[in-house]
């Protein structure tokens, strides 16, 4: 690979010490569409407040991977293992992964690579779950969208702590290249904060 190629967000670089690196970027306050609705359900969107995912990035005890697919069998890197680097800012969360010589050897890590360079990968998923509320008051929020913009329900996230970010096909969050899971509205109205998040 010559020069580094792009893929929705992601870019994918040589190193001249036989490394590349992998960049990326999730910017906050972007929502992504989780449920259109119809059939009589509401449409659902969710998004990250600004500094959202500071814990675990701040917690130098906290270790975070970058993994193809979800897979803690299938690791590109680690923020302990000093080939994962977060940059967390108001705007956005960056990354930088160093796949090492010895990490492209792996037969995933190849995988990886040759469906990176065919266009395949569509951008990052996350994996973390909420902060509790016996550690974070409000850690999340949903509310109504505004009605000029339509009637879909709106869940921000203030506090999450993050385990891992992964390496996917289909993102849900096009604009940050995002792919967010599922959740559910509360039963009773949307004053009580969400309990319940699926990894």
């Amino acid at each position: 690979m010559d020069g580094p190629v792009y893929n929705a967000g992601l870019e994918l670089r040589a190193a001249g010490d036989g490394s590349r690196r992998l960049k990326g970027r999730f910017p906050y306050g972007k929502r992504a569409v989780l449920d259109a609705g119809g059939k009589g359900r509401r449409p659902k969107k969710e998004e990250f407040a600004p500094k959202s995912l500071s814990f675990a990035v701040d917690d130098p005890d906290r270790d975070i991977h970058l993994l193809v697919g979800h897979s803690f069998d299938k690791p590109l890197a680690s923020k302990k293992a000093k080939t994962l680097i977060l940059l967390d800012a108001p705007e956005a969360l960056t990354f930088e992964a160093i796949l090492t010589p010895e990490i492209q050897e792996a037969s995933w890590v190849k995988d990886f690579i040759a469906a990176f360079l065919a266009g395949l990968i569509g951008g990052i998923s996350p994996g973390f779950r909420i902060a509790p509320p016996e550690v974070v008051e409000k850690a999340e929020e949903v509310t109504e969208e505004d009605p000029t913009e339509g009637d879909a329900l709106i869940r921000t996230i203030f506090a999450a702590i993050l385990f891992e970010m992964s390496l996917v096909t289909r993102p849900a969050y096009h604009e940050t290249e995002l792919d967010m899971r599922s959740w559910a509205p509360p039963a009773r109205g949307l004053v009580q904060p969400l309990r319940r998040w699926r990894l």
